[in-house]
């Protein structure tokens, strides 16, 4: 069946192929109905997944779709306004302002209002801005909702709002919500625009559709309004965004917004076993809000499903790593990178990563510390941007002393309150700093020379390319030395450096952007590049190549497959996360990244839970997870870690007890009962004891050799050669010391 024009739902169950679908659909339009690249329009959520497409299509057709434009809504978003930045008062060369940048701004913001940051939270902040912007809420329309009310953080926010956005404009620069806010204000108020849009994109295909939000909608409705011819792919049981602005209805209402609409469902699955598919079936089907579908395949039952229940996370995350190298000596698995560990919260990494460390087992944490926000990587950017965009006085401020030149704090602040005083850009005012009252002539000159540096740069570059610039600058600032003098992680962060270099100069800016009646005046590569920085995901970041296994969470998986998947810390309050029970949609949320999770595995499943971990510094009794509960008994084995059968404390599912809803048995254990708790431990002959000469195991320090035992009960000492760290003297109910066998 073939659908050529009007709206279009695909329905793309997991792993039914919906890239697939998507590339035909472009490589058909173009080559068998005559449709001239140019006259589409692709938006996936990922760099990544628009890469992939692209070559695609480059393979079906034989031939690059050369005008046809593909990316996400912010790259999309930020090549509208690179075009008409004009007609909303920006310059084209604008500043897109990531994640740090702008809370760093929401900061400075709230200090200007007088706004305490330490009691109003510039991340608390920046997240009801971006609510307000991703539902097309306007400063002025904040502060009528929020002005007078009753809550004192939204009206703190409503206060910030309209600075914070003036503040961006005086510095031309976007935050990343205006990259899908600006596009729809400019269509909005440009109407010739928009009818220019409406006319070329005759067709528009749209990926991962469930998640987008109020002003994604909106975006493409009015685009869509000139052909009528969307076409939207995706899975309403994988709509795990709405904690930043997604809005499922989008989905479920596509038929209701788009009469007419045709809906198609793909329910086979290609990636998956029938037994990891059963149980991602059973799990779904208990959601209420959803359009009705079953995922199903043609291949084999495969192993069952295993849950694994663990004495606390670092028995979880030690079980992992020995059953991952135990499939991988067995044959059952050839390489590390087949595996992949998925968890609820960040915070769960830490155990993970000690256990791979202390196996030496080679792991890559996806949405951990990003490379582009390294400190040494962020001064350097810094200094690009304002090579780029001389008003972004946000990284004037941050790289102005970097390396250091004389330029204070005090320079710094004078040298800011007489541009706003003169009502002229930091960089000109850098020019004139000979002007300035009570300004040092070490600050003048420090200041001076700087803002050469940057004209002189800005200068060149528009003859050079991004790297060579790069190189040139680095070189000029001799800024690999300044941060190796920094001392022994000098090295590794001069390394950071050279790596970027490295990347720029494999840039290719024609892959980012295609100008048809060429780039604005003074558009360089360089604005290209920081565009490319500033809108790369974590996804993208992932390299399916590294043989390593790979941790990340849940909702970073999503897109991703692997051989063999554990989901860790399959406890009630932790996942389902507690809070999740106040509201029915976000417990609905909650098992819709369960059932990601699940059908992230093509082969094997692993879910894993602890009796007792520890939380925000508190120790916590732990709960099997309701969502575990739901899983078909027939699917299922149960196992237990050694240290678990060895102390006799495994519970079976059927020994949970309790409402599967009930919220879980989550309470933290009091000083004086974790006190008693050890003193009877300490007297248990049953407890594995401490000599000299055994092998022990540590958290941190890694494997070790038992050398000296002294004392005894919760006074018991102990003093251990490790291997890596040398000696130390540990106090051995905090060390938690486990056999190294």
């Amino acid at each position: 069946m073939e659908h050529v024009e009007g709206p279009i739902l695909v329905l793309a169950g997991a792993g039914s192929g919906k890239t697939r679908v998507l590339t035909n659909r472009v490589s058909r339009l173009i080559r068998e109905h005559g449709v001239p690249p140019d006259r589409i329009l692709a938006v996936t959520f990922t760099n990544k997944a628009a890469g992939e497409m692209r070559e695609r299509i480059r393979a079906h057709l034989g031939r690059d779709p050369v005008g046809a434009w593909m990316g996400t809504f912010h790259s999309l978003g930020a090549r509208l306004l690179r075009r008409h930045a004009e007609a909303m008062g920006w310059d084209s060369t604008f500043t897109i302002f990531d994640a740090e940048e702008s809370l760093r701004e929401i900061k400075r913001v709230l200090e200007r209002e007088q706004l305490d940051p330490k009691r109003w939270k510039p991340k608390a902040v920046r997240s009801a801005l971006s609510d307000a912007k991703n539902q097309l809420i306007t400063p002025g329309e904040f502060a009528e909702q929020h002005g007078e009310g009753f809550d004192f953080f939204m009206r703190n926010v409503a206060r910030v709002f309209p600075t914070y956005q003036a503040s961006l404009r005086e510095q031309n620069a976007f935050d990343f919500d205006d990259l899908l806010v600006k596009p729809v204000q400019l269509f909005q108020e440009h109407t010739e625009i928009l009818a220019r849009y409406q006319e070329r994109f005759a067709f528009i295909l749209v990926d991962e559709y469930q998640d987008t939000n109020h002003a994604q909608f909106r975006f493409l409705e009015l685009l869509a309004q000139g052909h009528g011819n969307l076409m939207v792919v995706g899975d309403d049981d994988q709509s795990i965004y709405g904690w930043r602005g997604a809005d499922i209805s989008n989905i479920l209402d596509f038929e209701r917004t788009f009469p007419g609409a045709r809906t198609i469902r793909l329910e086979r699955n290609y990636r998956s076993t029938s037994n990891i598919l059963a149980a991602a079936n059973e799990v779904i089907r208990r959601n209420l809000h959803r359009k009705e579908k079953t995922l199903r395949t043609d291949q084999e039952a495969g192993e069952r499903l295993t849950l694994v229940q663990a004495a606390d996370e670092r028995d979880e995350a030690g079980w992992i790593v020995e059953e991952i190298e135990t499939r991988i000596r067995e044959g059952d698995a050839h390489r590390y990178r087949d595996f992949a560990i998925l968890y609820r919260t960040n915070a769960q990494s830490r155990a993970l990563e000690d256990a791979f460390r202390r196996k030496g087992v080679p792991y890559q944490i996806v949405g951990g510390v990003r490379f582009y926000e390294r400190r040494e990587i962020q001064d350097v950017l810094a200094y690009l941007r304002l090579i780029s965009n001389p008003r972004d006085s946000a990284a004037l401020e941050r790289v102005v002393n970097v390396p250091k030149r004389g330029v204070g704090r005090t320079s710094q602040e004078r040298l800011l309150n007489w541009a706003a005083e003169e009502g002229v850009p930091l960089l000109e005012a850098a020019l004139q700093a000979e002007e300035i009252p009570e300004l040092h002539a070490g600050g003048v000159k420090g200041i001076q020379r700087f803002a050469e540096l940057i004209q002189r740069f800005s200068a060149r570059a528009a003859t050079l390319s991004v790297g060579a610039l790069m190189e040139e600058l680095i070189e000029e600032l001799d800024f690999l030395t300044h941060l190796r003098d920094e001392g022994p992680e000098g090295e590794d962060r001069a390394e950071n450096v050279k790596e970027l270099i490295a990347g720029a100069m494999d840039f290719d800016a024609q892959r980012v952007e295609v100008w048809e009646d060429g780039p604005p005046d003074h558009f360089t590569e360089l604005d290209l590049f920081l565009q490319h920085v500033a809108l790369i995901t974590d996804v993208d970041r992932h390299d399916p190549d590294s043989d390593a296994v790979t941790l990340m969470t849940l909702h970073n998986a999503k897109g991703l497959e692997f051989p063999t998947v554990f989901i860790a810390g399959l406890e009630e309050g932790l996942f389902p996360l507690g809070r999740a029970y106040d509201e029915p949609s976000q417990l609905e949320e909650e098992r819709r990244l369960f059932y990601v999770g699940i059908t992230r595995a093509e082969t094997k499943l692993f879910f894993s839970w602890a009796r007792e971990r520890r939380r925000a510094g508190d120790f916590t009794f732990g709960s099997l997870s309701s969502f575990a509960k739901d899983l078909p008994d027939d699917l299922l084995e149960e196992r237990q870690t050694p240290r678990l059968s060895r102390e006799g404390r495994a519970l079976s599912r059927s020994d949970q007890g309790g409402s599967r809803w009930s919220g879980g048995r989550r309470r933290t254990e009091s000083r004086e009962a974790q006190e008693e708790r050890e003193f009877e431990e300490s007297l248990n002959q049953d407890a594995p004891a401490l000599a000299p000469g055994e092998r022990v195991r540590h958290g941190t320090f890694g494997s070790g050799t038992v050398r000296d035992v002294t004392g005894f009960g919760r006074d018991l000492r102990v003093v251990v050669e490790f291997d890596t760290v040398g000696t130390k003297k540990l106090l051995a109910r905090y060390a938690r010391l486990e056999r190294d066998f």
